[in-house]
């Protein structure tokens, strides 16, 4: 008879090793190797074991696009491409305590007003704090199935049996277990296991799945990364508990667009829908600030308006400090590498703090025009123009470049009542002119000494 097989395996980043250490030299965090034991199958005596023959098709043909089923939430729909697909399986990730279950269990509610049947399984909570939540939502009155269990196994057996399940809600998948696997629940080899056996039913039943995951320090999701790759679609809860705001993110989506978001607002009846997001994040901007400025972003398919804030502050020591909340802080290095060399913008001797006002990510290279206005603004106090827009990318060498999406953005800045863009100078050749909407000027700037030259005075550089 075979032994089993005893390894170790980091639980942050699933490398393996044949033994114990302190520290894993593939991702560098310490404490997270553990002791996983793996029951060696024997094959059939005698002979090899033979699969089935797999059929090959050719790349012509058309199939229809699979149907969804709405959630009832358009912020949600909108993340996910337009609803729910059958058989598909979303794994949600996000900080504890930034809405996840409150999110899922409002939208198995509006689901199951739909009479479709809907069953949620909590590994977390008991039954009564689910149903306590649900008292707080008012959606208590709603034909959700719960159940408390973490057994896989179990839950296995109850899903065969349940052919007309339209969704199932796994809450969450570091709780469950495999009695099959030598290990403690939330590991590598339990969260594997247990993802492809819920997986497979999913599969074969034809029921949406959605999985709920735990998130590490650095915010990404805890586990292995081969988890991500198993499902069709990953979304992120971003934004901090203290903050009235939720940003879900889709990361990766099988049937849909990935980079898009869906803006939440927490309040004491859940989490509610913000259809136009812009308009919240520029709420409560303050005009005529000197080191702020608007940013005309795109996130996903939805143009999104949020202020950019920069304080410089000089530094007691002979090492600024640099500060970003909501952007790269590689990449406000290099801005600030561009400002000094090629536009005079001397920083040596100051602290730079940065902040997306909001509690949003941004991520695209469009902001780099904004944020080095705020800066410059900031250096030479004085405030921008409180009806401008900025986006545009800079370059190492100073120049600003083309975005896409440029009249997507220029009509949400525009709706908003701006009345003047600064983008990036439009080229002679190859670019189609550009439709601007009405009563919106657009000022051209080709590289980074032309808007630093807005804020500086006529005598020089700032020191």
């Amino acid at each position: 008879m075979a032994k089993p097989v005893t390894r170790f395996v980091c639980q942050s980043c699933g490398a393996v090793t044949l033994k114990w250490a302190g520290k894993c030299e593939t991702c560098g965090e310490w404490n997270t190797v553990e002791e996983e034991t793996i029951a060696a199958r024997p094959g059939p005596a005698g002979k090899a074991a033979t699969g089935k023959r797999v059929s090959f098709v050719g790349l012509s043909g058309t199939a229809e696009p699979p149907p969804r089923a709405p959630t009832g939430i358009d912020e949600l729909d909108r993340v996910l491409g337009g609803g729910l697909v059958p058989s598909s399986v979303v794994l949600v990730g996000g900080d504890p305590g930034i809405g996840k279950s409150t999110l899922l269990l409002q939208a198995a509610a509006q689901l199951a007003r739909t009479g479709k049947r809907v069953l949620y399984v909590s590994g977390e909570e008991s039954i009564e704090q689910v149903r306590l939540r649900a008292r707080r939502l008012g959606v208590s009155d709603t034909s959700i199935e719960l159940a408390a269990a973490v057994n896989v196994r179990d839950i296995a057996a109850t899903l065969e049996q349940s052919k007309d399940a339209a969704l199932v809600v796994i809450d969450s998948i570091q709780t469950m277990w495999l009695d099959s696997i030598e290990s403690a629940p939330g590991t590598v080899a339990q969260v594997r296991a247990c993802s492809f056996e819920l997986i497979r039913l999913a599969k074969t039943s034809a029921f949406s799945l959605v999985l709920v995951g735990h998130v590490t320090k650095d915010g990404s999701l805890a586990g292995p990364r081969v988890l991500e790759h198993m499902v069709d679609a990953v979304l992120y809860f971003e934004g901090d508990r203290g903050h009235q705001f939720r940003i879900l993110r889709a990361v990766k989506n099988r049937f849909g667009a990935t980079d898009e978001i869906g803006v939440f607002e927490m309040t004491e009846r859940g989490l509610a829908e913000v259809p136009n997001p812009s308009a919240l994040f520029l709420a409560e901007r303050r005009g005529n600030i000197a080191g702020s400025a608007v940013f005309a972003g795109l996130e996903g398919t939805r143009p999104v308006l949020v202020e950019v804030q920069a304080l410089l502050a000089p530094t007691p020591s002979g090492s600024p400090r640099r500060s970003v909340i909501g952007w790269d802080g590689g990449r406000l290095g290099m801005l600030l590498a561009v400002l000094e060399t090629r536009a005079g913008v001397r920083m040596n001797q100051t602290d730079v703090y940065l902040n997306i006002a909001g509690g949003l990510r941004v991520n695209e290279p469009a902001a780099d025009l904004a944020i080095a206005a705020a800066i410059a603004s900031a250096a030479f106090d004085k405030p921008t123009s409180p009806g401008m827009v900025y986006f545009g990318e800079v370059g190492l060498s100073g120049e600003v470049r083309q975005v896409a999406q440029a009249e997507a953005r220029l009509k949400e800045a525009a709706k908003l009542g701006f009345d003047s863009a600064a983008l990036p100078r439009r080229l002679a050749h190859g670019n189609r002119k550009l439709a601007a909407p009405e009563g919106l000027r657009l000022e051209e700037i080709g590289h980074i000494t032309d808007l630093v030259a807005r804020f500086a005075p006529e005598s020089g550089s700032a020191t």
